[in-house]
């Protein structure tokens, strides 16, 4: 038995801004603004002050550097410019409680700069290896379209990166209403083609130790004692599969598009895994998406019975996990003063989109149940 297409629907959701707020143009009544100054949002002068960055002539950049996030934004800001003293950012392309990503300029290169905000040991690791990555990449190019580094200082947890033109396959990691067919296709060649590719030993490690991972949602209430023995059964059978090279966070939000190709990005977990990964992160977030879901099924059982339990296993791990992000997210908001409708629709389709995960968490535990009885 395998995992069927999911016939559960998520219901729109609104799509979220990713760009930066360009400034009200100029007209009746109101200047233009003069070409040498700052534009901060709610501040504007003809000298940055002390600490702030001073953008290009003519850009009109709206970076808010007022409050207590403001001094976190200059923090990261400065951090940028000790590695990469040219640069001058222009917008603010994305900010959570994580990170931030802003974009900018060095010198003629457009470019994008990476900044973490929350140096705790978990996302302190992520980060750096994110930079390792990177740095592997410069060395030995796999077969993905991906941005160039141009600095990266693995202390202050900063990233520079050439901007690569294009637009997401999709806004949100879990697609409110259906990509187009083209782009999904797109996207899942691009992550195919990688799991391809094998380079040298010793320049990426293996990001996931199953068997700690397994016992960690044991722990967590999130495993049954049956679920731990099913997965370890699977995984003895597992102890000579081949390892496969793996983006790791292959949602389609991580994807952009061009004419060129797609461009991967974001490699915080990449390296080894059981073949099938990449294939279970994708199967996770195109839940609206049967043909996808189901052409992933069949690339994952084309290599036999060994890389189907790689699948299952790869499949049970990475819907549980989503499952315990979106539960910390909906507790979070549970608790939270804001009240407002956008506020109020997020928290609405994060449950929309927990209640299927739950589903298809349930599909995947029999599937895994039926390989089992086959042993």
């Amino acid at each position: 038995m395998y995992p069927s297409p999911s016939s559960v629907s998520v219901q729109s959701r609104p799509r979220q801004n990713r760009a930066g707020v360009a400034p009200p143009p100029a007209g009746p009544g109101r200047r233009s603004p003069d070409p040498g100054a700052l534009q901060v949002e709610g501040v504007t002068g003809s000298r940055p002050a002390p600490g702030r960055p001073r953008p290009a002539p003519g850009t009109g950049s709206r970076i808010d550097l007022t409050g207590a996030h403001g001094v976190r934004l200059r923090a990261a800001i400065g951090s940028v410019q000790r590695i990469s003293p040219g640069f001058v950012p222009t917008h603010l392309v994305r900010r959570n409680s994580h990170t931030v990503l802003l974009a900018g300029t060095v010198g003629r290169l457009p470019v994008v700069a990476k900044c973490l905000l929350d140096h705790s040991p978990a996302w302190t690791e992520r980060f750096r290896r994110e930079i390792v990555a990177y740095r592997g990449f410069v060395r030995h190019r796999p077969p993905a379209r991906l941005p160039r580094l141009v600095a990266a200082d693995p202390q202050s947890c900063a990233l520079v990166l050439e901007r690569v033109p294009g637009r997401p396959a999709a806004a949100l990691r879990h697609p409110a209403s259906p990509p187009p067919r083209a782009d999904i296709r797109a996207a899942i060649g691009a992550f195919c083609r990688l799991n391809l590719w094998r380079p040298p030993t010793g320049v990426f490690d293996s990001p996931l130790d199953y068997v700690g991972e397994i016992t960690r949602f044991h722990d967590l209430g999130l495993f049954t004692d049956r679920d731990v023995s099913d997965l370890k059964q699977l995984l003895r059978g597992l102890t000579h599969a081949p390892g496969q090279f793996c983006h790791g966070n292959a949602s389609l939000s991580h994807v952009l598009l061009s004419p060129s190709g797609p461009t991967l990005l974001d490699w915080q977990r990449a390296g080894w895994y059981l073949p099938g990964y990449d294939l279970a992160v994708l199967w996770s977030v195109l839940g609206d998406e049967p043909l996808a879901r189901r052409q992933l099924s069949q690339l994952a059982q084309s290599q036999g019975t060994t890389w189907r339990d790689a699948f299952l296993v790869n499949l049970m791990l990475v819907l549980t996990r989503e499952i315990r992000t979106h539960e910390t997210a909906v507790q979070r908001s549970a608790y939270g003063a804001d009240c407002s409708p956008s506020t109020l629709a997020a928290n609405e389709a994060r449950r929309l989109v927990l209640r299927r995960l739950h589903d298809d968490c349930h599909v995947a535990r029999r599937a895994v149940r039926a390989a089992v009885s086959t042993r």
